[in-house]
């Protein structure tokens, strides 16, 4: 496996390669990550690289987020990249990807990327679309994949490949949890030992707020409300428990289309996402 530093050194190994897969992270990897990755090498097929990348990119955090203690832990994660299939770690400096100030950046759609997320981090979705595609440039990818998870982040990229024309296929990965439910994340190393076991209460609320709708109900607004009042009521501090369209993330229409359940939370210091699919009915 190959570690490269520099755009120019990425094209060079790149040279010639067809079919590239690639997986973008920020690095501290778990299981998760490395699933993709491994998604990545089946869908490469024998002979195609598979790059990931690991880059903290600044402009998707505000001010007061955690730029600067986000946990960075490089030579474990070449480590576990080499052992899940990847052929090439990129891992470029900001002066690097960011060689002069970033003036020029892409605005994703307010009705996709200014909710959700985007309401309670402005800006977040002009970062991870600017550092995406300067990413996507860099490695000239045949396709790449992202996990749903970070399930608006997914919509918004598949939205900017699609009206952009990238030539890239992208692919959506699973999301990876323990075993007591509890979506991985590289910001699960914040949680405090109590605050740990009480994180699975996030995904049961999702699992909570499914049922009921899967079980014929739709007063959604209430749903919501009550899965807000439920996490509140055990010490978390929810943004928002929101029912959505998959296709476009925005709020049902008529009973039976398929959802998508989204939450983030905040349980101490530490903020948590997750979602949970709902099969169109009928």
């Amino acid at each position: 496996m190959q570690v490269v530093k520099t755009t120019a050194a990425l094209r060079a190994s790149l040279a010639g390669a067809r079919d590239t897969a690639f997986v973008p992270t920020m690095g501290n990897l778990h299981e998760g990550h490395l699933a993709l990755v491994r998604q990545a090498r089946q869908a490469a097929g024998a002979g195609a690289p598979v790059v990931a990348s690991i880059f903290v990119n600044r402009l998707q955090f505000a001010p007061h987020e955690d730029f600067d203690s986000y946990p960075r832990t490089f030579e474990r994660d070449a480590q576990l990249l080499q052992e899940n299939g990847c052929d090439i770690v990129f891992a470029p400096s900001e002066s690097d990807l960011y060689p002069e100030p970033q003036d020029v950046k892409v605005h994703p759609p307010a009705a996709l990327a200014d909710v959700l997320e985007g309401a309670f981090r402005p800006g977040f979705f002009i970062g991870v679309c600017t550092v995406v595609l300067k990413l996507f440039n860099a490695v000239q990818p045949h396709l790449a994949v992202f996990g749903k998870k970070d399930y608006q982040q997914l919509m918004v990229i598949r939205h900017m490949v699609r009206q952009l024309a990238l030539p890239v296929q992208v692919l959506a990965g699973e999301t990876c949890r323990a075993d007591d439910g509890l979506a991985l994340s590289s910001r699960n190393g914040y949680l405090a030992a109590a605050e740990r076991a009480e994180a699975p209460a996030l995904a049961r609320s999702l699992r909570e707020l499914a049922a009921a709708v899967q079980a014929g109900r739709s007063d959604w607004a209430a749903l919501e409300q009550a899965a807000m009042d439920g996490l509140r009521s055990r010490g978390w501090a929810p943004d928002y428990v929101a029912l959505r369209r998959q296709a476009d993330l925005q709020p049902p229409a008529a009973a039976g289309e398929a959802l998508v359940v989204v939450a983030a939370a905040r349980l101490g210091q530490t903020r948590l996402i997750d979602n949970l699919e709902l099969p169109a009915r009928g």
